[in-house]
């Protein structure tokens, strides 16, 4: 009995007189738009806790301005013009929002494997700037890091890892049909309840829809495997001198830090190096400026929408824009729309465009309806933070998907850019504003209210 109570006094000194855990030094390869804004989120959290941070930037990038990142930053120069990188990203957006969908099934997955072949090149000049930079090489060798963040969607972060002799961990949303999930990650996704991205289905499928699902994972690991990663293989095994291949690098991983959360996702396995991170970017609306509280209070009962496509889509063809601003004009609700293209001429007096809007601001307000979006990540999450529904109007990448998540949880109705009419989206307005059985509350509930980095905490102690 003393032994035990020896122990246990021992033991809550050592708690109150030394530091349970150590800070740590962090190098981050970050990726471009709603990536960035997930991320920072965790780099403020370990900024709080004492670690050392610094980020390796591109010169050119659309959405990480440099001149606003509190940590060390060093310059990855590039050797494109911001309006060429601009033009690049929007031709394979264009393609794969608007040419995309006119395409065969079969067809539809080349494409996509294309369009993401030519996005990872465009982003391999990052990676040459990096690793030929020997001076900067030497620097970060000396800086001796514990860990390097990376984000997959821009393949290297685990390359510079690999040359720096550390261990990285992947904060990471997916890959196209769970590609590297299911061949670098190892993580078990049977086709015939786990549906990939870019599949649109749910967990509750047909037969017709599992062979679909077995058939797309099947078709990418083959695309993939013979068409996308081979020139990366040989790539990574020029840079490290020695055979290797892409997969086996980013198999090193040590956590893989997902941008999702249980409840938004279906039942699948996961391994115990995984986290779910969806989400940490959520927090409590702030006061609206003076101009849109005014604009919001002046819904009366009927409340508003906010209306928003991301930050990637600026504006829309002339017959779309007056097509949706048709539909905006017949509901009670005012619409507050960021939107940056030109005026539609069918623009009802309920309706205003902005440039920029504070989106989670609007989202938290108590009269806030609804939520008209193309189904980003980022902002389904805050719509589920606030418990607000959806009108999902999906264009690329995980967006499909997204929506077929909210629509399966009963929380979302979804209309089809390409095809929808007038009516179809004045529907689904009406559909969201008066169904009663649309209650996001139901999943909101488990959304975590602020980051919890304890399972990242003790990693720095295991390095």
């Amino acid at each position: 009995m003393k032994t035990v109570k020896g122990f246990c006094i021992l033991f809550m000194l050592h708690l109150c007189f030394l530091d349970s855990g150590r800070t740590g030094k962090v190098l981050v390869w970050p990726a471009d738009f709603s990536h960035w804004i997930n991320l920072q989120v965790i780099l403020e959290e370990l900024h709080l806790r004492g670690h050392e941070i610094t980020v390796l930037v591109p010169s050119q990038n659309l959405a990480i301005d440099h001149t606003k990142i509190p940590y060390h930053v060093e310059i990855l120069h590039i050797s494109v013009t911001k309006e060429t990188l601009i033009e690049e990203l929007n031709t394979i957006l264009y393609e794969e929002t608007f040419e995309l969908p006119k395409l065969s099934w079969w067809e539809m997955q080349i494409k996509l494997a294309d369009l993401e072949r030519k996005f990872l090149l465009i982003n391999r000049r990052v990676c040459d700037s990096a690793i030929t930079n020997k001076e900067l090489l030497s620097r970060l060798q000396a800086a001796k890091f514990d860990v390097c963040i990376a984000d997959p969607l821009s393949f290297c972060g685990e390359l510079v890892a690999e040359l720096l002799n550390i261990p990285f961990i992947f904060t990471f949303r997916f890959f196209c049909a769970n590609v590297i999930e299911r061949l670098c990650a190892g993580l078990p996704m049977p086709s015939s309840y786990v549906p990939g991205i870019t599949s649109r289905l749910t967990d509750k499928m047909t037969f017709i829809q599992r062979l679909e699902n077995w058939l797309l994972y099947t078709v990418s690991d083959m695309i993939y495997s013979y068409y996308v990663f081979p020139e990366w293989d040989e790539y990574y095994s020029k840079v490290l001198g020695k055979p290797t291949t892409l997969c086996e690098i980013i198999g090193k991983a040590d956590m893989w830090l997902f941008r999702s959360y249980w409840d938004f996702e279906f039942p699948q396995p996961y391994l115990p190096n995984t986290e779910f991170v969806g989400g940490l970017h959520c927090k409590p609306a702030k006061p609206l400026p003076k101009e849109l509280e005014e604009f919001v209070q002046s819904s009366g009962e009927d409340g508003v929408m906010v209306f928003t496509l991301g930050s990637m889509i600026k504006n829309l063809s002339e017959e779309k824009s007056n097509m949706i601003a048709s539909a905006l004009a017949q509901i009670p609700q005012k619409v507050l729309w960021r939107y940056t293209g030109k005026k539609p001429e069918t623009l009802g007096a309920n309706t205003r465009l902005y440039k920029w809007i504070p989106q989670n601001d609007l989202l938290g307000h108590p009269k806030t309806r609804a939520f008209i979006t193309h189904c980003g990540t980022n902002g389904i999450y805050e719509a589920i933070y606030h418990g607000v529904p959806i009108v999902g109007i999906p264009m690329f990448g995980d967006q499909h998907d997204n929506v077929a998540h909210m629509k399966a949880k009963g929380t979302a109705v979804a209309v089809d850019l390409q095809r929808m009419t007038s009516a179809d989206l004045l529907n689904a307005l009406k559909a969201v504003i008066n169904n009663p059985f649309l209650n996001i509350w139901k999943i909101s509930i488990y959304i975590p209210l602020k980051p919890s980095l304890e399972n990242f905490e003790h990693y720095f102690a295991s390095v």
